[in-house]
């Protein structure tokens, strides 16, 4: 189960994202899954100002929570990724969030796992 402090740090952040009119905001909770992080955020931009807006707004709250964010790739890339640690933000492209699906990805490694 995700801590409270996560918690209420992946709650902030979606807000913030919805705030700005994010696309499928996802969390995958990836406690005792992975050691990358304790969860994802998934979230896709319907163009390059509308990503960095949501990148933005990402590194804002993290910050504002206390956390140096880290943040990786570019909107021009249709996919960024901030690093907050224990919850790690990507925001996509529409096209970059079909081809990846990292939403897919990890429910097979869950179906794998239960076996």
């Amino acid at each position: 189960m995700i801590g409270e402090g996560t918690q209420r740090v992946i709650n902030a952040i979606v807000s913030a994202l919805e705030d700005k009119k994010a696309i499928d905001v996802k969390v995958i909770d990836l406690e005792g899954r992975t050691s990358l992080a304790d969860a994802f955020i998934l979230a896709t931009g319907n163009s390059d100002v509308h990503m960095s807006t949501l990148v933005r707004v990402a590194d804002e709250t993290l910050t504002k929570e206390g956390i140096t964010p880290r943040i990786e790739g570019e909107y021009s890339t249709q996919w960024a990724l901030i690093d907050g640690g224990d919850v790690i933000v990507h925001i996509f492209g529409v096209k970059a969030r079909e081809f990846y699906s990292l939403e897919r990805i990890w429910k097979a490694v869950e179906a794998e796992r239960q076996g």
